[in-house]
This record gives structure tokens, sequence and C-alpha cells, in this order.
């Protein structure tokens, strides 16, 4: 049974809430780039490829580095390895407000995923060090329920700040990195380290492999899963034909990740220093929490992404207004950790990850009844406001479920290994499910258009502009009275796109609920 690092219990609380903000500058850098960007293109005069580039790259190393920076959590200390990614990330937004050119803000936003790598697993295997029993429910709710609401506070944050400078959205990070460094300082002791190395060849073959599978999940859709559809651009060089990069990008993450799962496990059977301590999966509830929580992340914010595009172009929602209608889930999530905390003495962390999948399920299966070209603000918070309590349960206390069981001195691979499986379940699932709502989103408007007696060229050629311009061009459309029907069918078509895609991650949600039947209970959570 682990041993509880002892800290008075307000100064505990304290630095919780200062990791908790951590994690939540991290999340929100994943999501604010989607509305400030056109002011972006607008100021430095980017290309679309640069545009691309500048959305993604942070995702992309932000998942490639998880689980080498959990291995150096244990070793170096995870309050440490904290704050040294809050450093790094609040350097790198300094960089990302004054950069003057698009290449410099694409260097800056890879440097900022280093430091969101280092602060993730951190965050976890700190709350897990400094808590047990009961309070360590509570604490990943609050934890749990801050990830939901800085992913819907994002888009929020953004539209504001893009009204005054896009430059502020990476700015503001600064003085809540000092902040929060001030209060981890004060209130958070140092965890034990561990002794031992770095295995740098598999710490070199899981970043390899975790950001060419990243990449490959995120760029699918774009760059074409098979074969190329659009040219890949780096610099002078252009991949314009033939296989798909994104077919080779899976090839080689399965390679390189192969070859680390084998060389860790030979490092473990063999008394050396892995990586990756294989045994934990040998734990059932660490084994089987990372599935529910690989799934969890195929359908759990996937539908973030493209709500805005329908509240946009669609209910001609401000980009600040598309973040705005994004509280709701945010506030639902705080009062999922709320009720956690008497929920806790009675329902297991199991249990109460039950209750946010049917929560999930049930209010993203609310938004796809809802959804239509004219929907009412009221339905479309409900909706997200049921989701949101769901996030808030679900998030946080599989967490507690996956590292239940994990020995203190592997608590930086534990957190650093789920991290990963949210990391690259969500981006699965966004990949899935963007697909999926561009592909509804054209066929739908083709068929209205030539159900209105529009030729088939011409309906596939104006399918094709609205599909590419993710509904952008949509408001031109509607002012034009000659395009009026086309803009209007379009966002019908777009609609339509969010009801379907509601419904999918409502499906995967129910599976993950179907996958926890297979979870046992902690073994600790019977003896505490």
């Amino acid at each position: 049974m682990r041993t509880e690092i002892e800290t008075p219990p307000l100064r505990r609380w304290l630095g919780l809430i200062a990791v908790s903000l951590g994690v939540a500058l991290i999340v929100v850098d994943l999501t604010i780039v989607n509305v400030i960007l056109a002011p972006i293109v607008d100021d430095l005069g980017i290309t679309s490829i640069q545009a691309q580039w500048i959305q993604e790259s942070y995702a992309i190393v932000f998942a490639a580095l998880l689980l080498v920076a959990g291995r150096l959590s244990d070793l170096y200390g995870a309050r440490k390895l904290f704050l040294i990614g809050l450093v790094v990330f609040g350097v790198t937004s300094l960089l990302a407000a004054l950069a003057p050119s698009g290449g410099l803000l694409i260097a800056a936003r890879f440097l900022q995923g280093v430091g969101g790598a280092m602060i993730l697993p951190t965050s976890l295997a700190l709350v897990n060090a400094a808590f047990t029993g009961k309070a360590r429910g509570q604490a990943f709710a609050i934890w749990g329920s801050t990830i939901g609401a800085a992913a819907a506070v994002g888009p929020l944050l953004g539209g504001w700040l893009a009204d005054v400078s896009w430059r502020w959205a990476f700015g503001i990070n600064i003085p809540a990195v000092a902040l929060i460094m001030v209060a981890v300082l004060i209130y958070l002791p140092a965890v034990p380290k561990n002794t031992g190395g770095v295995d740098w060849l598999g710490a070199t073959q899981s970043a390899l492999g975790l950001g060419l599978l990243a990449f490959a999940m995120i760029e699918g859709r774009h760059y074409g899963w098979l074969m190329v559809t659009e040219p890949l651009s780096i610099g002078e060089f252009a991949w314009r034909s033939g296989p798909s990069p994104v077919l080779l990008a899976f090839i080689g993450a399965a390679l390189a990740l192969g070859l680390c799962w084998r060389r860790q496990a030979m490092l473990g059977s063999t008394g050396g220093e892995p990586l990756i301590d294989v045994r934990l999966f040998s734990i059932h509830s660490f084994r089987t929490g990372n599935v529910v929580t690989l799934i969890v992340g195929l359908g759990e914010f996937g539908i973030i992404a493209v709500l805005p595009l329908w509240m946009q172009f669609t209910l001609d929602y401000t980009a600040f207004a598309a973040g705005l209608a994004l509280v709701p889930l945010a506030i639902g999530s705080f009062v999922a950790s709320g009720a956690s905390f008497s929920l806790t003495a009675s329902v297991s962390a199991l249990g109460q990850v039950r209750i946010g999948l049917i929560l999930e399920a049930l209010g993203l299966a609310m938004l796809g009844v809802f959804a239509a070209a004219d929907s009412s603000w009221w339905s479309i918070a409900l909706a997200l406001f049921v989701y949101g309590i769901g996030v808030g349960f679900a998030t946080a206390q599989v967490t507690n479920v996956v590292l239940a069981d994990v020995p203190a001195e592997s608590a930086g691979q534990g957190s650093g290994i789920q991290s990963a499986a949210r990391e690259l379940g969500s981006a699965l699932g966004i990949a899935v499910l963007t697909t999926l709502y561009f592909s509804t989103l054209g066929a739908d408007l083709t068929d209205r258009l030539t159900d209105a007696g529009l030729p088939e060229s011409e309906a596939d050629q104006l399918s094709s502009t609205v599909t590419d311009s993710a509904g952008s061009v949509i408001p031109a459309l509607a002012e034009n009275p000659h395009t009026l029907p086309v803009a209007e069918a379009a966002r019908a078509a777009m609609a339509a796109g969010i009801e379907v895609a509601s419904y999918l991650c409502a499906g995967l949600l129910v599976l993950a609920l179907v996958a926890t039947a297979f979870v046992k209970p902690a073994k600790q959570a019977a003896t505490q």
C-alpha cells in the first residue's frame, strides 16, 4: 500500500489547485489556437500549410514525449520536472507571443509541446503521491474537472483575446506560469526520487513511434490515409504523389513502438533499467483501465473540434459567442467535482466512471437530437451541461482507477502511459470524428443541392467549396440572393454532420462503459 506524503491538509489542497491550473494551461493551448488562427494568418501572412503546423505541432510533440517525461519524473522527482516543464512552457509561450514570422511561431509551438509533455504526467504523479484513500478520489475529481473545463474555456478565451491581439493568447501564460511555480514551491513537497538511468534508445524509439502515430491520426484526413490527396510540404520539400505520408507514418510508428516494447521487455527480464516497466501491465486495474482510457479519449473531446464551426457558420455566433456557448460544459464539469466529494464515501472510483460515461453519452445524444440549422442556445447549453457533468466524473476517476495499484516508485511511468493513452485516444477520436463530420457535410449538401435541381457537377463543386472551407464560406453565400439557397442547404448539412458526430461519440462512450465491466476494483480500494 502506498505511503502518503505528510503535508498539512490546507497546504496539500492549495498545492492541488496550483497543479490543476498548470494542467489547465496546457489543455487550453491545445484548443485556443483553433480560434485565433484567422488573425495569426492575417498578421503574419502565413500559408495554409504553416497555419496547419501551428495548430498541430504542439499536439504531436506533446504526445510523443509523454512516456519519456514519465520516466524522468520517477528518476528526478515529479515536482522538479513539473517546475522545469512550467519554465519551458513559459519561455516558449513568450517566444510564441513575440514571434515575427510563421516559422518562428511553429518552432515555439514545437517547444511548447515539450513543456506540456513534462507537465501532464508529473501532475498526475504529484496528485497520486500527495493523496490517499477518499481524499485521492476527491483530488482526482478536481484535477479531472479542470481538464474538462479548460478544454471548453480555450475557445472562449481565444475568442475574447482575438479581439485584442492573438499574441495575448500566448502572453497570458507567462504570469500564470510564475504564480503556479510559486504556489507549487510553497505548498507541495518534493516527491522522492528513484535511482537508475534513462534508456535513451528506448526513449528515442517511443518518442519516434508516438510522434509518428500522433501525426498520422491527426493528419490522415488532410493528406490521405492511403494515397496522397494533398501535398505535404516541409521547407523546400514537397510530397505530392504516391503512398500517403500518413500510411508510412503508421508503418513507422508500428515498427518503432514494436521495437520499443521488445526492448523494454528484454531490459525488464534481464534486470536492466527500462523506460517502461512492462510489468505494470500485469496489474489488472492498470491494464484494463488504460483500455477504458483509450476508448474514453476516442469519444470524449472530438466533438469540441467541430462544434465551434457549426456555431459560427450555421448559427451565426461570433468566435467569442461560440466559446461562451461551451461554458456550460465547464460548469457541468465543476458540478461533478463538487458532487464527487459527497459520493466518494459511498461510490467507488469505478462506479463514478460509469456514472460519468452514462451522462456523457446522454448529453451527446441530446445534442444530436437538438442539432439543427436553428438550434436554440438553451438546448445546446442543456446538452453540454449534462455532458460536462459526465466529463467531470469520468475523466477524473478513470485516472484514479488506472493508478490505484501502481507502486509509488513507478508513479511517473504509470502516469506517462495513462496520459499517452488519453492523448492518443483523443487524437484518433478527433481524426475519426472530423473525417465523418466533413464526409457527412459533403454528401448531405450534394444530395440537398441535386434534389433542388442543380446539375450534379455543380452540386459537387459547391459541396467541395463549403467542405474545404470548413463552412467559412457560408456567410458570404448567404449575402448573395442567388446563392442564399446554397447557404441554407449548407447550414442544414452542417447540422446533419453535428447530429451524426454526436451519435458516434455517444456510441463510443457507451462502448467505454461496456469496457468497464472488465475492470476489477482496485485492490487498494478494498483495504482503505
